[in-house]
């Protein structure tokens, strides 16, 4: 397979076991977790939790990444696209209100191939917002919910942390077309059925890259078209340097908070300090796999 599928179009031959491509990934579904999820946005996570199935490898390389384990270092289990949907099927049965697809955008192919019949809950594509078009376009009909990722409107800043330049350019018009795609946010008994939630999670000592990631998002939608996620739980993640060695501070989230408020986006998400746990992040441990 020459691979196409996400915006570094590197056209890598993925191969048997692994391949030369960005995200390294090979012929193969490999994934690294399936269970319920309870951190997520309270309409994705309700009550009984999302199910999230985490994949590993991904398309960025961001230096702060908290599933670095699998996102980089590609930990995981190789299964079918019969097996995932299996997986899908066992998460319903254990109540998910929904199944949760982590990082999938390089494994687009073999999940559509598990995702032929509907299923009976809506399906969420949580990606990091670096996606193409062209793959997008492959799924309407199959996600009922996007939660993408908008982590920089700085080019510099986009390319030192994530290796991706023209991510903001990119990001933004993924948003768009899934916005297009599957329309205004819909929820049921409190629960989302359809709709997008954009995520941002602020960076100690960028200030200046939330507002204007909360400032696109502003201009670009009207109140109810889409929900809005603004996250303090960076973790300093080993060897990190310089501003990336610390936690968000009160005072950065507050003025993100009250400029966000200001820009008049009331639709949407804030976490508290206590969200800046490693103990988030879950364990990697093939449970459900």
């Amino acid at each position: 397979m020459i691979c196409t599928l996400c915006p570094r179009m590197c056209r890598a031959e993925r191969t048997v076991g692994s391949g030369d491509g960005f995200c390294r990934m090979g012929t193969a579904l490999r994934v690294a977790r399936a269970a319920l999820h309870h951190w997520e946005e309270p309409p994705i996570s309700g009550s009984r939790g999302s199910g999230t199935v985490f994949f590993s490898g991904c398309t960025l390389r961001c230096i702060f990444c908290q599933n670095h384990q699998i996102s980089a270092d590609g930990f995981g289990k190789e299964i079918t696209p019969q097996r995932l949907r299996e997986i899908f099927e066992e998460l319903i049965a254990q109540g998910a209100h929904n199944i949760n697809l982590v990082t999938p955008t390089h494994f687009t192919p073999w999940i559509l191939q598990a995702l032929q019949e509907p299923l009976s809950v809506p399906v969420v594509w949580n990606c990091s917002g670096y996606e193409r078009l062209e793959t997008l376009e492959l799924l309407r009909g199959k996600v009922d919910i996007y939660l993408p990722d908008l982590k920089y409107a700085d080019a510099a800043l986009a390319k030192e942390l994530s290796g991706a330049e023209d991510y903001f350019e990119v990001a933004t018009a993924a948003i768009r077309a899934m916005h297009q795609q599957v329309g205004d946010v819909v929820l049921r008994d409190g629960l989302l059925q359809h709709g997008v939630v954009i995520r941002h999670l602020m960076l100690p000592g960028q200030l200046n890259n939330t507002k204007a990631c909360i400032d696109w998002v502003a201009r670009t939608f009207r109140p109810g078209q889409v929900l809005f996620s603004l996250m303090s739980q960076y973790t300093p993640q080993p060897n990190a340097e310089g501003a990336l060695a610390r936690t968000v501070r009160r005072s950065e989230y507050r003025a993100a908070v009250e400029y966000m408020r200001n820009c008049g986006i009331e639709d949407g998400f804030l976490q508290e300090d206590s969200s800046a746990k490693p103990e988030y992040t879950p364990p990697f441990d093939l449970s459900g796999i």
